[in-house]
């Protein structure tokens, strides 16, 4: 197809070709015995007004000819400068466009016209040739199937950022759909000269192809945006790189091994958000404090990025120096409380610490903030902790409180932040229901636990926030393994008689669980030198403690004064003082707290030799 004849086929472009060809007329007719205006002196106002222009046209009739007065947009030579719409051919604009411009028509959107900027891109191309066989490169950049689209709905349809294989440039593709109208030559009516008139071409009138009926075509424009694709991907590249150094950050302050108590079985799991997510300041924890007893922590600070996995860094560091010191969980809090604000003012922390106590069977626990544990009994029954619960770390001026909820052999706790359960358009309430119901149904280990929560609260890998999530277990023992774990205790009521029942004690305990002569004598020797310590320091009411686990032996003397002994180095003469230097030197570890209805206790650990299988 002639494109030059299709060219004169939009709307109003055989009109303004008719109104060009009277206007040249008009001129020729008008410029005969016309005077022009002498250089460089004023032209005679009549003339100026009835003669044209030097380039041919008329003068305005409405430009005074004083030249007093007059705006460069009123002077004829500068109208003469602005191109006419009239005088513009689709040709000559599509030809002088920077982006890439092709037009393809009928079915097989053969190529009927490529521009300038289309051939130094793709090189030159062949009209009537099939596009996928004239224009490859809009396959390579998946524009087939849009071209169909296109012209089956008659909807302009654009794509962006598509890249030529190779690595090579990017284009944003508009494709637009044309109309190719049937030219009738000598019916109707046009006539062959008329059509000749009309387009501008005397070439090509008749051919049987433009005689066709009209049908349909697209065209398509190609910008190149090769230099905004590569800016957004090194955004995005950075973007990246920020995002795994956060990621390696936030993994590597978080415990790249939990401690596992001789009582519980732990699993936790943390979940960066997705990629358009960054990542938070989610954390969690497992410390041992000894005599049996386990801290567990976990919280959440608010914010995204290296500075929330910082600030997290520092919290953790600080409840593990806190928790050396055995403190009760609202007493962390407090410490805590005051250190985030020290940090960063600006940064919201909530956080929740529990310690597990085998002898009580209670998990007691004190929260800032943070969303409620959950315990499930054996039964399958879901408890929530309740209150107490404070402000968020870094607020001040609050006394936290300690709670405590029971967590018998058999019990599964879940201690969890916000991302597991919060939701958009959601109250966060309906997502810890939603958790409860998840927990009442799960069963196995802890990690298995973990994995099933995730699932059933629908966090992925493109969840939109960070999830840390960490299931304890209260093994029910039975069997052999029952037998690897024996508790006894003995009331002290004072007096002299006290010493040597608390030896004759301790000495038929450790024979019963038929411990080494070895292990037997140094536990003996602990327990008598913690109950004199007791005796002479100490208030009643006064108890000693046996414990056995699989991997270890537990002396426990607890009484009613709260002052904690500390090791000193005795002089020669001294008479007393040597106790817990004896009680540091044989056993493999000692530490004292004060414990919540007032009072202390004092302990001191044995590992065994024979060291079961971890469970």
């Amino acid at each position: 197809m002639n494109f030059t004849r299709w060219s004169a086929r939009f709307p109003g472009t055989q009109r303004r070709a008719a109104a060009r060809t009277e206007h040249a007329a008009a001129q020729a007719k008008r410029g005969e015995g016309a005077v022009p205006a002498a250089r460089g002196g004023r032209a005679d106002p009549g003339a100026e007004r009835s003669s044209p222009a030097a380039d041919g046209r008329p003068a305005d009739p409405t430009v005074s000819g004083t030249g007093t007065g007059t705006t460069p947009a009123q002077r004829p030579d500068v109208l003469a400068a602005v191109p006419s719409l009239d005088e513009l051919s689709v040709r000559e604009v599509l030809g002088r466009l920077p982006a890439l411009v092709a037009l393809v028509h009928g079915p097989d959107h053969r190529v009927a016209y490529v521009n300038d900027a289309y051939t130094a891109g793709f090189g030159a191309r062949t009209p009537g040739a099939p596009a996928h066989e004239a224009l490859p490169e809009l396959g390579q950049l998946g524009l087939l199937p849009l071209l169909d689209q296109v012209q089956r709905s008659g909807t302009s349809r654009t794509a962006k950022n598509r890249t030529a294989p190779g690595g090579g440039s990017s284009y944003t593709v508009t494709c637009t759909p044309v109309e190719f109208p049937k030219t009738e030559t000598g019916t109707g009516t046009g006539t062959g000269t008329e059509t000749e008139a009309e387009t501008g071409s005397g070439s090509g009138s008749g051919s049987g192809s433009e005689a066709e009926a009209h049908h349909s075509g697209v065209l398509i424009h190609l910008a190149d945006v090769t230099d905004h694709a590569e800016a957004v991907e090194r955004l995005r590249a950075s973007e990246r790189r920020q995002r795994e150094a956060a990621v390696t950050l936030q993994r590597s302050l978080l415990p790249q091994e939990l401690e596992q108590p001789d009582d519980l079985r732990i699993a936790a799991t943390y979940q960066p958000g997705g990629t358009e997510a960054a990542v938070g300041g989610d954390w969690y924890d497992v410390i041992t404090l000894g005599a049996g007893r386990t801290a567990l922590v976990i919280g959440d600070v608010m914010g995204r990025g290296v500075r929330a996995a910082a600030v997290m860094g520092q919290l953790r560091t600080a409840v593990r120096a806190y928790a050396r010191l055995d403190l009760p969980p609202h007493e962390v809090l407090q410490l805590l409380d005051g250190l985030a604000a020290e940090i960063d003012a600006s940064q919201i922390a909530t956080c929740v610490y529990a310690v597990h106590d085998p002898n009580e069977g209670l998990l007691a626990y004190a929260s800032a903030g943070h969303l409620p544990i959950l315990v499930r009994d054996e039964d399958g029954t879901v408890r929530r902790a309740a209150d107490p619960t404070g402000p968020p770390l870094g607020t001040g001026g609050w006394l936290h409180t300690s709670g405590t909820i029971a967590l018998g052999p058999g019990s599964t706790a879940v201690l969890y932040t916000d991302g597991l359960v919060e939701r958009r358009g959601e109250d966060i309430d309906e997502g810890v229901a939603a958790l409860e119901r998840a927990l009442s149904g799960a069963q196995g280990t802890p990690a298995v636990i973990c994995d099933r929560l995730m699932r059933a609260l629908g966090v992925d890998a493109d969840h939109d926030d960070d999830v840390a999530v960490m299931v304890l277990q209260q093994p029910a023992r039975t069997g052999a393994d029952a037998e690897l774990f024996h508790n006894a205790a003995l009331e002290l009521l004072g007096g002299i008689e006290a010493a040597p029942r608390a030896r004759a004690f301790a000495q038929g305990v450790l024979a019963s669980w038929r411990f080494p002569v070895e292990l037997c004598d140094l536990g003996v020797l602990a327990a008598s030198e913690l109950v004199a310590n007791s005796l002479q320091h100490g208030t009643p009411p006064m108890r000693l403690r046996l414990r056995r686990t699989d991997r270890r032996l537990i002396i426990e003397v607890t009484d009613g004064d709260d002052h904690l002994p500390r090791r000193r180095r005795a002089e020669p003469g001294d008479e007393t003082g040597r106790g817990i230097s004896i009680i540091a030197t044989i056993a493999s570890s000692w530490g004292s707290r004060r414990t919540p209805g007032g009072g202390k206790a004092v302990w001191c650990e044995f590992a065994l030799p024979d060291k079961q299988p971890d469970k």
